[in-house]
């Protein structure tokens, strides 16, 4: 079994809003279909860290999930700055079950095992300029980011997160994030939401104060599926 990861697939399948007006984004359903379909088998996971579909109401959601749903694997999908048609966890997975979605699970508050490891995560955010609106939903994604990390580590389990948001920048670290992630000895974090070849090239990337960050929104990964086995796996 190997597990994968691919943030920021944007379907329009429910809503009228394509991506591909945006240079890079042609046939981009069909291209991550067909190479998710190639590299994932129906054993395998695959974490999606947030920006899910343009939903608006989790309705308007369905056909989207339809489409994850016939996708290969098990899917763990957490929260992105788009995913508007998110509700409560209650309310989110009653729809899901009713409408037959039984590879999708939600990442919110918990964690997941994969073997010995535990995959954690939230959405995060950002506060470029230090609003106290912002301040104050940063200081919560930091404690959901806590809860999902120590659920892991109750469990015997070896934390790996995902967020939407990047915990670091070229213009400054999102330190309450990052508080986080030091004080529980995360080793890997995978990050999605940055979008565009320009803005691609100031992502972090790589080690950095002794974790290891990767940048796996989808179009930075040409519309495939990243198999992050290798890196769990050497994660001693």
């Amino acid at each position: 079994m190997s597990l994968f990861v691919i943030a920021d697939l944007h379907l329009p399948l429910g809503v009228d809003k394509p991506m591909d007006i945006f240079r890079g984004w042609d046939n981009y359903v069909q291209r991550l279909e067909e190479n998710w379909q190639t590299v994932v088998k129906p054993e395998d996971t695959v974490v999606i860290p947030g920006d899910f579909c343009w939903a608006l109401k989790l309705e308007e959601s369905l056909r989207d999930f339809q489409f994850l749903e016939k996708l290969n694997g098990t899917k763990i999908l957490s929260k992105g700055n788009h995913d508007l048609w998110w509700q409560t966890m209650r309310k989110n997975e009653a729809f899901l079950s009713d409408n037959g979605i039984n590879s999708v699970k939600l990442l919110f508050n918990n964690c997941y095992a994969y073997g010995r490891y535990g995959i954690c995560g939230t959405r995060g955010w950002i506060s470029e300029n230090g609003e106290p609106a912002d301040e104050k939903v940063l200081a919560r994604e930091a404690g959901r980011l806590e809860t999902s990390i120590s659920m892991a580590e109750s469990q015997g389990l070896r934390p790996i997160v995902f967020l939407h948001y990047p915990p670091v920048f070229v213009y400054g670290d999102n330190e309450p994030m990052l508080a986080v992630l030091r004080r529980h000895g995360i080793k890997q974090c995978f990050y999605g939401h940055i979008h565009g070849k320009d803005k691609h090239a100031f992502a972090v990337r790589g080690m950095k104060d002794g974790i290891e960050y990767h940048l796996v929104s989808s179009d930075y990964l040409q519309f495939m599926p990243l198999d992050i086995t290798k890196f769990v796996q050497t994660d001693e």
